[in-house]
């Protein structure tokens, strides 16, 4: 071998066969301890499960089957019981082992003859390049032909391209044995302890898979736009206060931002999961500005100065309370009613969401409008903001009910059936089908939940602003809504999306915006800069879908 740090396949076993007699002898006293014990009472266990899973059993038979088995697995506890010091003491022993020798024995020499390959690797590349080089001079000398010449330069390019990729094919090579190497340590521990890892052990296998696996372009993809939003946010950060005098990331502007975020969160939490089945909801907008209305009217205070349908309602007979739990009722139950129309379109008669809720858009604005001729009802008891978003040391709680609405959905996205079927159906409706799952009932079910948390979103903007509650409220809150899903990775492509996606797409939104404001920046052009962001979210993920496919 050219050098004597670089190990054959041979020499690397050689080192670690001491490693894996030592704790391959432990291995083996510990399984025999394990036969009658912990092995039997898995065993039992999954038989246990297989028949209360076996319909070809009455209830009677299970109970009887399942009562010895019950019996069986006490004594395999008590027999594990009983081997469970000495088991200890044997994974404790093996552990101690591994800790002073695997890395100083085995792995670390692994890892030194793997840099030393990566060396020789770039070495036989940069002379392979060179002979490649001087190869295409001497035969370039040789032509006088055109067409000749430019065929040679072809040959010379897909020549380096080979000489390139057998580089990475050797980087690669490496990669896999250093990997391997690393890996092994947690396959012995794995078997000591039956997949039962510590904390930190369990950090280092993640990191190490990570940079085993990380891929540029992959990384790129996923992070580019994160990437690109935080130094537009840098360089705000470094203008705002040479303009205003004043740093932006304050800890007022910051409490404004996400006092501002939070009715737009439930809006993009609503959306996310219509985004989830690949579809869409251009009809925000308008619920918030038919949500804003309705409790603008129930909360305000007084008698109403304008009028519905011709009708002037009264609700100062009720305590304020009331009036703040029926506004959020009336707010929930119109939002849904609309949402639950699309839903059953789309649901039924596969229809586009894009096509039913642009026809939602259109009837609440045009009825909203027309019941109420397209005024403003003014302000709401002053006294209900501060019972609903009150301000605790100047901390605005409105903040506490975001944080609460991105728990909740999150519980339902990740550990309710409703929330599995939802991503089953995104990703493929046809095989959610066959495998049991009533698509209709989770398309309907992803409106509902929609309109649910619109009618929580528009009643709590109404508190916010106190009222001044329009038809024309709400105008373009669709596409934040929207961009916020797709800027935090949830996928038109369907099926793929995260809560805590959603929640920093809402958060740079409303950032973004808030920033752009204190400089000063009209709000056409802050259109402008939504527009790109949303343009370059969208491609991004088209990249990546075209790449997995």
């Amino acid at each position: 071998m050219a050098n004597s740090k670089i190990l054959t396949a041979e020499e690397e076993r050689k080192l670690r066969q001491p490693i894996d007699d030592y704790v391959g002898k432990i291995q083996e006293k510990i399984d025999s301890l394990r036969v009658d014990g912990t092995d039997k009472v898995v065993a039992l266990q999954n038989r246990i499960d297989g028949i209360k899973r076996d319909r070809n059993y009455t209830k009677p038979e299970k109970e009887d089957i399942i009562g010895k088995l019950r019996k069986e697995v006490d004594q395999a506890k008590a027999v594990e019981a009983q081997h469970k010091d000495e088991v200890s003491r044997l994974i404790a022993d093996a552990e101690a082992y591994l800790k002073e020798h695997f890395d100083k024995d085995y792995y670390q020499k692994v890892k030194e003859s793997c840099d030393q390959e990566k060396v020789l690797a770039k070495e036989k590349y940069q002379k392979r390049i060179a002979e490649l080089e001087k190869e295409h001079q001497a035969t370039s000398a040789k032509l006088t032909d055109h067409q000749e010449i430019k065929d040679e330069k072809y040959v010379y390019k897909n020549r380096l391209f080979d000489a390139k990729m057998e580089l990475e094919k050797d980087y690669q090579q490496i990669k896999d044995r250093r990997h391997a190497a690393f890996a092994h340590r947690y396959h012995l521990i794995d078997l000591l302890r039956m997949s039962k890892f510590t904390f930190m052990e369990t950090r280092a296998q993640k990191w190490e898979n990570y940079k085993y696996t990380f891929n540029r372009r992959n990384f790129l993809l996923k992070n580019g736009l994160y990437i690109a939003i935080i130094l537009v946010f840098i360089a705000l950060c470094i203008i705002t206060p040479a303009v205003k005098g004043s740093p932006l990331l304050t800890y007022n502007n910051v409490l404004n931002i996400l006092q501002q975020a939070s009715p737009r969160m439930f809006l993009a939490l609503g959306v996310a999961g219509l985004i989830l089945l690949t579809g869409t909801d251009l009809s925000i907008g308008r619920m918030v500005g038919m949500g804003m209305t309705a409790a603008t009217i129930i909360m305000h205070q007084g008698i109403n100065t304008g009028a519905v349908f011709g009708h002037v309602f009264d609700f100062t007979g009720m305590s304020t309370v009331a009036k703040m739990i029926l506004a959020l009722v009336v707010c929930i139950v119109l939002c849904t009613f609309f949402t639950s129309i699309a839903g059953f379109f789309t649901a039924k008669f596969k229809m586009h969401p894009f096509i039913s809720t642009m026809a939602n858009m259109l009837m609440i604005f045009g009825l909203v409008t027309y019941a109420t001729k397209g005024v403003s009802f003014g302000a709401i008891e002053p006294t209900i903001p501060n019972m609903i978003i009150p301000k605790v040391n100047g901390f605005p709680t409105i903040i506490i009910w975001a944080v609460a609405a991105v728990a909740i959905v999150w519980f339902i996205w990740n550990k309710t059936t409703f929330g599995k079927n939802l991503y089953a159906v995104g990703g493929n409706p046809e095989a959610a089908a066959v495998s049991g799952i009533s698509v209709f009932r989770v398309t309907i079910g992803a409106f509902i939940l929609a309109g649910i948390l619109y009618g929580f979103g528009s009643w709590l903007e109404c508190a916010r602003m106190v009222g001044s509650g329009s038809a024309a409220y709400g105008q373009g809150w669709e596409t934040d809504a929207i961009a916020a899903c797709v800027v935090g990775g949830v996928s038109f492509t369907g099926g793929i999306g995260k809560i805590s996606g959603v929640v920093v797409g809402v958060l740079i939104f409303t950032a973004l915006t808030y920033s752009l404001t204190i400089l000063g920046i009209d709000t056409n052009l802050q259109f402008v800069f939504s527009g790109i962001i949303i343009l370059v979210a969208v491609t991004l993920d088209c990249l990546k879908y075209v790449q997995k496919k």
